[in-house]
């Protein structure tokens, strides 16, 4: 081993040792948050070990079947919405980005992991056909009427293609964060009602009204208390749209409102934390380019369907999510083939043709 892999392996050991961490921090503030307000912690505690126990499996699966593992996960989330549509018991609420949403991050999970398992694949032949379960995914989103699920991996295949052209890892990484920020800023603005009236109003037509005045009370609540929110799962309780609505779950349906008004601000940066860094751990993995930027952009379709939607109150996506995560940061028992440089990449192209 060389001191150059022998350092990079480090730097992946520390990034470890940090996600732990910043997991383990996620789960003791909810339980502060909860104590301080007679919260309920327990939906928390459970993304957290959905997250950590699908990162595990994700990781040693990985290692193990590089291109037939992800290949079977996403198989395995395309068969759980069909079998499972809604994912979940409770009220069934479809518009906007309800369970709708939840079935949406599934398969957008499900496509990532299939042209991850494309990507891993050495022979261009075997590329195509397990580009076949990737496709799959926007047509079973198709059939269950998902129109938000057809847009997510819509979105999910088209970045992998643009991966596939990309040699160096670090530009797409930091797309993907500018993604993710610009929607969340957006819907902090639309919760705020800080956009010019044309486009709020536009906005505000597509996710419904009731879904607006749910963010705004969100927010409402997080200024009440910046420190420590309300406590975990009282949104419902103290949110008088919620309690005015006969199919309401007690959500805001926007994960980083969620944790502003329940967890405080501390909340807010633990969120953005973990998903920095999934990123981090990306652009660190000796997985190839387009497998690490394949996962991120599957990653990234997913924070900003949750942040417009109730996604991650689903335990399917969050072990999804660490699946995935995991998949992508493994490092396989068996040596994969190097990645081509621009000019090799641009002959094999040639010849192909």
């Amino acid at each position: 081993m060389t001191s150059e892999e022998s350092a990079d392996g480090e730097r992946r050991g520390v990034s470890d040792v940090v996600g732990a961490m910043i997991l383990g921090a996620c789960a003791v503030w909810s339980l502060v948050t909860a104590a301080a307000h007679d919260g309920r912690p327990e939906g928390v505690l459970l993304a957290v070990l959905a997250v950590a126990a699908g990162y595990a499996a994700g990781r040693i699966s990985g290692a193990l079947l590089p291109v037939a593992a992800p290949c079977a996960w996403a198989l395995a989330g395309v068969a759980l919405t069909v079998a499972v549509p809604h994912l979940a018991p409770g009220p069934q609420i479809f518009t906007p980005l309800g369970h709708t949403g939840a079935t949406a991050a599934v398969l957008a999970l499900s496509a990532g992991a299939a042209c991850c398992a494309a990507w891993a694949a050495r022979a261009r032949v075997v590329r195509l056909l397990l580009s076949v379960p990737a496709v799959g995914t926007v047509v079973t989103a198709a059939v269950l009427g998902s129109t938000a699920g057809c847009l997510a991996c819509g979105a999910v295949l088209l970045c992998s293609l643009v991966a596939g052209r990309m040699r160096h890892r670090g530009a797409g990484i930091a797309g993907l964060a500018s993604a993710v920020v610009l929607v969340a800023g957006l819907t902090w603005a639309v919760a705020a009602r800080h956009l010019p009236g044309g486009l709020g109003s536009a906005l505000e037509g597509q996710l419904t009204s009731h879904r607006v005045r749910l963010w705004h009370e969100a927010l409402a609540m997080a200024g009440q208390d910046a420190a420590l929110g309300v406590g975990p799962g009282r949104f419902g309780e103290l949110s008088a749209t919620a309690a005015g609505s006969l199919l309401s779950d007690g959500k805001p349906h926007s994960a980083p409102l969620q944790q502003a008004a329940e967890q405080g601000v501390v909340g807010v940066v633990l969120l953005a934390a973990a998903f920095g860094w999934v990123l981090h751990a990306l652009w660190r993995t000796p997985r190839p380019t387009p497998v690490a930027l394949t996962a991120g952009a599957a990653l990234t379709v997913l924070a900003a369907v949750a942040s417009v939607g109730n996604a991650l109150s689903f335990t399917a996506v969050t072990a999804g999510t660490g699946v995935l995560a995991g998949l992508a940061t493994a490092r396989p028992l068996t040596e994969e083939p190097p990645e081509p440089a621009p000019h090799e990449h641009r002959q094999n192209d040639r010849l192909t043709r």
